[in-house]
């Protein structure tokens, strides 16, 4: 138990002082709350003694109110240390948590871990910073205070020391027992709690697709038994915990039975005094509430242990290496070079010995089959995910070596899913480059064909959208998404063909809003339609993570192979379109 205390202790970094200070409070606290014990019995004492004045009375009724005040005071700065102290641990903790997650791979968010980071997030934390670190200081308390009524005990008789120690190490070692039993359910307990949190992600993001085709059923029915499953985790917990939290407050009765049994034979054959007899008896049913109460706490730490390995699972997650210090030259003739590149994303490679070159200002398209591995090879550039064989060399630099920030700054991604934040629509725009003026921001948006449709908005750029762009068409936040491209300036664009899936009056807007996102820069564009690619500097076709052919348009027709084929059936499974 102890060194599941330790372990929150463990990461508390900055604010262990705090939490020490509330453990030092709570001690006092815990002392504190024996004193009413104290005075009464030395009140009894005098009264059998017959040495009881008015003055004695007195004095011991301002000692017992001034200790009850400082009890009190003794609580509310221990309260205080803790609680603030657990807040701020985790404040500080969700920081570095999006830290570590901004450098993790993008194959991390697609394996199914978004359920995990939201109960890690929303669940585990919550958990530890409302429930267990407002008792962690109180839990150390009620030791030192069943430590101190087992010494009132050794003061009244050694025997009644003995067996309350006896008894309180049988607590201890039920205690134990329940401690174990409770570890490996609390397991089970936040698995559960991470199903049911991917479920309704799940059932949440696919609520249009689910209606559409009538599966609210099914899908509702797939929801259900993540919740009853939940539900039956959790009553299961219950179910294991309570025969030991039984046994506790078993041994609790017994032993109080037991420490009057023995302290009324030693009384009654002489060998303990009347005023013991009668301080035994003030202490008495409060004997072991301290253990008692420990132990009644105790499901809240290891559910607390559980949490933490779950966190901690999570912050072990390898990061990108992000320890490169190259710097780009702005005077390299190619910009983009892939050599020998073979990529898995589990056991089975997706690219196989990839290799080609773009020069500066030049236009590379990749066509071919759903599944054949272009998106991959886009997403290989900006780091998504590490290469398994080969290098990628952006001007010459291996784009390992280079830092994360500075890749990023040098490259602008345009896909057919945009996402925007719920904020207004400058703020949007201006995420491309926070330190742009607002006059920059705005030709941003004329040149993204977007500025009209802003001015027409309500409150025009202060607009707040909804999260994801609900509140906007497709082709309007495809519009702003490049808005915020051409004012980020990057010399490299990736361009997941932005027109692919709007209808044809957004499509002319957006194809002018690539223009002059395009102008000058060096592309790499994942094709849908030919009339976007025709022109391109090189085409190459991928299937199946390989370079099946490589060319411009004029040199591929003539091969009669793949692309020649594409082209002329106007349609693949990829969803070509002419």
């Amino acid at each position: 138990m102890l060194g599941l205390i330790k372990r929150i202790i463990g990461v508390s970094g900055k604010y262990k002082g705090g939490i020490y200070g509330a453990f030092v409070m709570s001690f006092l606290k815990g002392m504190l709350m024996k004193v009413p014990i104290i005075l009464m019995y030395f009140i009894l004492e005098a009264y059998i003694e017959g040495t009881i004045t008015k003055a004695i009375c007195i004095k011991t009724a301002i000692i017992m109110v001034a200790g009850v005040l400082a009890q009190a005071i003794a609580q509310y700065l221990a309260d205080r240390m803790q609680s603030a102290a657990g807040y701020k641990i985790f404040a500080d903790m969700r920081m570095k948590l999006g830290e570590h997650l901004r450098k993790l791979p993008m194959g991390y968010f697609t394996e199914g871990n978004i359920g995990k980071i939201s109960s890690v997030l929303s669940t585990d934390m919550v958990f530890i910073e409302e429930n267990c670190m407002m008792v962690l200081a109180d839990m150390m308390s009620y030791l030192f205070a069943q430590f101190i009524m087992v010494v009132f005990m050794f003061f009244f008789d050694w025997r009644l020391g003995f067996a309350s120690a006896l008894i309180s190490l049988f607590m201890v070692m039920i205690g134990q027992g329940m401690m174990k039993n409770d570890l490996v359910h609390s397991d089970e307990k936040q698995e559960a709690s991470e199903v049911q949190t991917e479920a309704v992600l799940n059932f949440t993001e696919g609520i249009g697709i689910i209606k559409t085709y009538n599966l609210l059923g099914d899908k509702s029915k797939e929801l259900t038994n993540s919740f009853e499953e939940n539900c039956r985790v959790n009553l299961d917990f219950e179910h294991f915990h309570m025969p030991w939290k039984r046994a506790i407050f078993l041994l609790y009765g017994l032993g109080t039975v037991t420490i009057l049994g023995v302290s009324a034979i030693l009384y009654f054959n002489g060998f303990m005094e009347l005023k013991f007899f009668f301080g035994m008896l003030l202490c008495l049913f409060d004997l072991f509430v301290p253990m008692r109460t420990f132990y009644d706490q105790e499901a809240r730490l290891t559910v607390m242990n559980s949490c933490m390995d779950r966190i901690e699972a999570l912050f072990a997650e390898k990061e990108l290496d992000d320890n490169g210090t190259d710097k780009l030259s702005s005077e390299a003739a190619t910009e983009i070079e892939y050599n020998n590149v073979t990529f898995a994303y589990d056991s089975k490679d997706v690219l196989k010995d990839v290799s080609f070159k773009a020069n500066k200002g030049d236009m590379v398209a990749l066509v071919g089959p759903s599944g054949g591995g272009k998106s991959t090879i886009a997403s290989l550039l900006t780091r998504f995910w590490d290469v398994k064989e080969g290098s990628i060399l952006l001007r010459g630099k291996d784009i390992r070596k280079i830092p994360i920030a500075t890749l990023m700054d040098n490259i602008s991604m345009v896909f057919q899913r945009v996402y925007l934040f719920q904020d207004t629509i400058y703020n949007n725009i201006a995420l491309g480059r926070p330190d742009a003026t607002k006059e920059e921001v705005i030709e941003a948006a004329k040149k993204a064909r977007c500025y009209d449709f802003i001015m027409e908005l309500p409150e025009g750029f202060d607009t707040v959208i909804g999260e994801g762009g609900a509140s906007l068409s497709g082709g309007q936040a495809q519009r702003l998404s490049i808005a915020r491209c051409i004012l980020k300036d990057s010399p490299i664009v990736i361009l997941d063909e932005a027109t692919a899936s709007v209808d044809a009056d957004n499509e002319s807007y957006i194809q002018s809003a690539i223009s002059e996102l395009c102008k000058g820069k060096t592309l790499l564009v994942i094709a849908h339609r030919l009339n976007t690619i025709m022109g391109a500097d090189k085409i190459m076709v991928i299937k199946d993570g390989m370079i099946a052919e490589t060319g411009n348009h004029s040199t591929l027709m003539k091969k009669k192979g793949i692309y020649h084929s594409m082209v002329t059936k106007r349609a693949v499974s990829a969803g070509w379109k002419n």
